[in-house]
């Protein structure tokens, strides 16, 4: 049987780029018993369920359903979710250096989470889900901009941790942090306190979930050997390439390559983590 999956992203006008990456529009059909995964890519995420709120999955706490409106915060491995009806949600993928101006206590005490927005922000909450509400599929998100703009436009990002992210970004996490420190006028210390405060992880981790997420990209994208790749993308050897996905995702670079490849023919086991991945429906 074929199931129904449509992802669409909004790139972000001029104003909002410091604060948003893309706003995106899901819709899915229940998987019955499929498990969706979608893999960590260094950004938290605003979430407005516009019909039942998918399932997480959580070690501590196992299956259980999300709330209605959610702030999913940096993740350090896959996040596994079921669909147990049919799904449409609208999500606000924030830039990683912007997540903070939204969240009290700290964001680096929310990683791994994925809370109710109304505890952090009712008000917010409650208007997200209504601006959620008007998008009508293939139409504006006009609304969900506004409120973008008038709730995030006054809130100041600290532009050191910006620089050091889109730095970090544009070498897809392999270049040492030192230089990044120094080009920020501030200490080893008071670098890595501020970007955990500001970006909800180290920048170490931070770097690492770049690196995966272009390994992952070049393993949808090519037929490069899998001891290039790891070279390429600043591993020591093939061996700790597939330790690390293995450790983020739950499987082997092969098998993912394998997966990928065969979600583009009808493969349901990673179609949300594909999807997420290319931007699109491939």
């Amino acid at each position: 049987m074929t199931q129904f999956l449509k992802y669409r992203e909004f790139e972000a006008p001029e104003q909002l780029r410091h604060h948003v990456r893309c706003v995106w529009h899901l819709q899915l059909d229940a998987g019955s018993s499929h498990t969706e995964v979608v893999y960590p890519d260094g950004c938290c995420e605003l979430i407005a369920h516009r019909k039942t709120p998918m399932h997480a999955y959580g070690a501590e706490t196992g299956w259980r359903r999300q709330e209605r409106c959610v702030f999913a915060a940096q993740q350090r491995s896959a996040i596994r979710l079921a669909a147990r009806s049919d799904v449409d949600c609208i999500g606000v993928r924030l830039q990683p250096a912007a997540s903070a101006v939204l969240v009290e206590p700290s964001l680096a005490d929310l990683h791994d989470h994925i809370v109710d927005l109304a505890a952090l922000n009712a008000k917010f909450a409650m208007r997200f889900v209504a601006a959620a509400t008007q998008v009508a599929a293939g139409t504006s998100i006009a609304d969900v901009w506004d409120l973008l703009e008038c709730h995030l436009l006054p809130l100041q990002i600290d532009e050191r941790i910006e620089n050091a992210v889109n730095q970090l970004e544009t070498c897809d996490g392999r270049g040492p942090v030192t230089p990044i420190v120094s080009a920020g006028g501030m200490s080893q210390r008071s670098f890595q306190s501020t970007f955990k405060e500001q970006v909800g992880l180290s920048a170490k981790e931070f770097a690492r979930i770049l690196r995966l997420q272009a390994t992952i990209r070049t393993l949808d994208d090519g037929d490069c050997s899998l001891a290039q790749l790891a070279v390429d993308r600043g591993f020591s050897d093939q061996a700790h390439a597939t330790r690390e996905i293995r450790r983020v995702t739950g499987t082997t670079p092969a098998q993912l390559r394998h997966s990928l490849k065969q979600n583009r023919t009808g493969d349901l086991s990673v179609r949300l983590a594909a999807a997420f991945i290319r931007g699109r429906i491939g």
